[in-house]
């Protein structure tokens, strides 16, 4: 089984910055594709991006891409969010998952919730306008 743990989130400005963490750990963990998700009230959770940890190769939705980017960190098993230029409509519970198979190949592969088995806890950010 694999533990993620978020960190990062918080409360920020519209055109403000914010880094979320997600740290990995657990024995099956084994540099599994690692993706951020998040989810306001009433609406399903939706894909922001995405990272192989084999070669680097990200995915982002349209939403994000050009603000948001994702890294990560191989000595300390952690996947970062960078986000900049937020907007209120960033405001949300922001998850990180790990994937269920070795490498994510494609957009519509990074971006499937199904394509994903272990999930944190969540980190809310909020954007005030």
């Amino acid at each position: 089984q694999v533990q993620l743990v978020e960190s990062g989130g918080g409360l920020v400005q519209a055109g403000g910055s914010l880094r979320l963490s997600c740290a990995a750990s657990g024995r099956t963990f084994s540099g599994r594709p690692m993706g951020w998700f998040r989810q306001v009230p009433g609406k399903e959770r939706e894909f922001v991006s995405a990272i192989n940890w084999a070669d680097g190769t990200t995915y982002y939705a349209d939403s994000v891409k050009g603000r948001f980017f994702i890294f990560r960190d191989n000595a300390k098993n952690t996947v970062y969010l960078q986000m900049n230029s937020l907007k209120p409509e960033d405001t949300a519970l922001y998850y990180c998952a790990a994937a269920r198979l070795d490498y994510i190949s494609t957009w519509v592969h990074a971006s499937r919730i199904t394509s994903y088995d272990s999930w944190g806890q969540g980190t809310q950010v909020t954007v005030s306008s």
